[in-house]
């Protein structure tokens, strides 16, 4: 298989069990979480254009699980995530970190966040070294093993 469409499939498989677990997915450490990975994930690189700004923006309001909240609120709390990490890249990552650390008390939260980093990273069917050790260093924050992530 194709790097390409393993990565379209680990996404798509990712977003699957997300939607299963929607109901369990509405606390405030779980939007706050998510809404930093998102960002995390868009800024891995250590730059973001608008386009691509736009387009996670766009995936974040249209993610069924994260219809749980306000769309006008994530995007407050994903633009405010990537303000930290335009502004000073090494030191905004470490707040966004730490609001990614804030569902290390759910597992099940803690694997969403994960999942929601996932499909970010692979929905434009490029989810980049960077990327993924984004979500790796996120992975160590919430305690869990990226390779069950296939990370």
């Amino acid at each position: 298989m194709a790097l390409w469409d393993r990565i379209k499939e680990s996404a798509s498989t990712m977003q699957t069990q997300l939607v299963a677990k929607k109901n369990d997915l509405k606390s405030g450490a779980f939007r706050d979480a998510s809404m930093a990975m998102c960002a995390l994930v868009a800024a891995a690189d250590g730059t973001i254009d608008p386009s691509e700004r736009r387009r996670v923006a766009q995936l974040i309001t249209s993610n069924e699980v994260l219809q749980n909240f306000p769309a006008d609120d994530l995007q407050r709390r994903f633009d405010d995530n990537l303000n930290k990490l335009t502004a000073d890249f090494d030191f905004g990552k470490v707040g966004v970190l730490q609001e990614i650390a804030k569902a290390k008390k759910k597992e099940n939260e803690a694997r969403a966040v994960i999942q929601i980093g996932i499909v970010i990273g692979g929905a434009d069917g490029d989810f980049d070294a960077t990327e993924r050790a984004a979500v790796r260093e996120a992975c160590q924050m919430l305690g869990l093993a990226p390779h069950e992530f296939d990370l």
